[in-house]
């Protein structure tokens, strides 16, 4: 009877630790599983709206990081807004270039108004007050055949039948550089740089600017006047072709800056349209001046009129005849003449008609000398006043001192890169202290 006992004691204790054992390995699977659907499932069978909203919006999982489908939304819309911007800055260009064209177009108009009138049969004067003579002589009929090549390169580069145009060689490089780096910048387009060498040339293309390369003699009359002012007299013999092919020219030295588009100051309502020497109201514009003859007595005082030169380094001239003949009787004379090109240029354009002289009938007109700086007005008068860094020129010409380089860049870091203090180590006049240093 024990042995039997036994054996069903045995039994009986296999039986329970058999179930024992089942009961564990489903409690070890059902963890394993719950462990597993956790990490798959952080948030339970069901998310709220508030998770699920800042998942799907605010672009960040558990730890608090932007998913990839959040990354890759704002990358597009970033795409998006680039693309619409370049859109909108191509759109304001045209709008610009548009309005200028509308500019030119209603000057145009109004000249051709005025030359329709002078021209038809004689009329009355009118009542007082309403006469006015005709100021905007009528532009030449082109002739390509004067040099086709020439002719072809300026349909591709002007804009309104009107273009910068600025003459070098290699010895004033950087110089250029810096000036059409600032025509660029402003984002002019319409602009040619005359070569005289095949260095200035080559350098032109590299940097992308639009360039002609003429061959240039100098006179033996400008041969020992200096290289800026040999340059200078070759000037008035090559802007001869651009206005018989029927051009406009803002003709540029380049120690000018451009911090504007110029051409939307011209008024195009004569021959001339230059910068000026002056400084003020009186200088630039002309003014009575009494020359005093005390052994005259009585009639010691007798009245002048003055103005101060039109600068030869940055005018506008217009394709009419009296601008061509202009720029003939400047060649002529600097061909046989040992004489400054700026001294000609205005008494070819001021002297009257005298006994043996027959003066050009020319119209000319100042540029506003406060758009259109000359270097004594920038660093005698308006950088001491207090508001200059608020100021926007429409060019600074450097033409009164003659460290040049140091000077256009000065004003570029002052105007462009907004340092303050650029210019201030620099004199009113070209003598240097012999304290201060370069």
């Amino acid at each position: 009877m024990k042995g039997k006992k036994d054996g069903v004691g045995i039994r009986a204790g296999q039986a329970l630790w058999a179930r024992d054992y089942r009961v564990a390995a489903a409690v070890l699977l059902g963890i394993t599983c719950g462990v597993i659907w956790a990490s798959l499932h952080p948030h339970g069978f069901f998310t709220s709206s508030k998770t699920a909203s800042q998942t799907n919006f605010q672009g960040r999982g558990s730890q608090g990081q932007p998913s990839d489908g959040h990354v890759l939304l704002l990358e597009a819309k970033v795409s998006v807004l680039q693309s619409e911007l370049v859109k909108l800055k191509t759109e304001n260009k045209n709008l610009l270039l548009i309005k200028q064209q509308m500019q030119v177009a209603e000057q145009e108009r109004d000249a051709a108004r005025k030359q329709l009138l002078e021209l038809g049969p004689p009329r009355k004067a009118g009542p007082w007050g309403t006469a006015k003579s005709l100021r905007t002589n009528q532009a030449v009929l082109p002739d390509e055949s004067v040099n086709p090549d020439l002719a072809k390169l300026l349909q591709d580069v002007a804009i309104n039948k009107e273009l910068i145009v600025g003459i070098s060689n290699n010895n004033v490089r950087s110089m250029l550089q810096v000036w059409f780096e600032s025509i660029q910048r402003v984002g002019v387009t319409n602009y040619l740089v005359v070569a005289l060498d095949d260095e200035i040339a080559q350098f032109c293309k590299d940097h992308k600017v639009p360039v002609y390369r003429r061959d240039a003699t100098i006179s033996k009359a400008q041969a020992n006047t200096g290289d800026n002012h040999a340059i200078s007299g070759l000037k008035f013999h090559l802007l001869r072709e651009f206005l018989v092919l029927g051009y406009s020219v803002l003709l540029s030295d380049v120690d000018i800056l451009y911090f504007q588009n110029p051409f939307s100051y011209l008024q195009r309502d004569c021959d001339v349209e230059s910068m000026t020497d002056g400084y003020d109201n009186a200088t630039a514009y002309g003014y009575d001046d009494v020359s005093d003859d005390q052994s005259m007595g009585w009639a010691r005082y007798a009245h002048t009129m003055r103005i101060w030169v039109f600068n030869s380094g940055l005018f506008y001239i217009r394709p009419t005849v009296p601008s061509i003949e202009l720029l003939d009787r400047v060649t002529d004379r600097l061909s046989k003449e040992k004489a400054w090109d700026q001294a000609v240029f205005n008494e070819e354009l001021f002297y009257p008609s005298h006994p043996g002289y027959e003066g050009l009938h020319a119209s000319r007109r100042v540029l506003d000398y406060l758009l259109f700086l000359n270097s004594k007005m920038v660093f005698k008068i308006l950088r001491k006043q207090g508001n200059f860094a608020q100021y926007k020129p429409v060019t600074i010409h450097v033409n009164y001192h003659p460290d040049k380089y140091d000077r256009m860049v000065a004003l570029i870091d002052y105007f462009v890169n907004g340092k303050t203090d650029a210019l201030d180590r620099f004199p009113d006049g070209s003598e240097w202290p012999s304290n201060a240093s370069r």
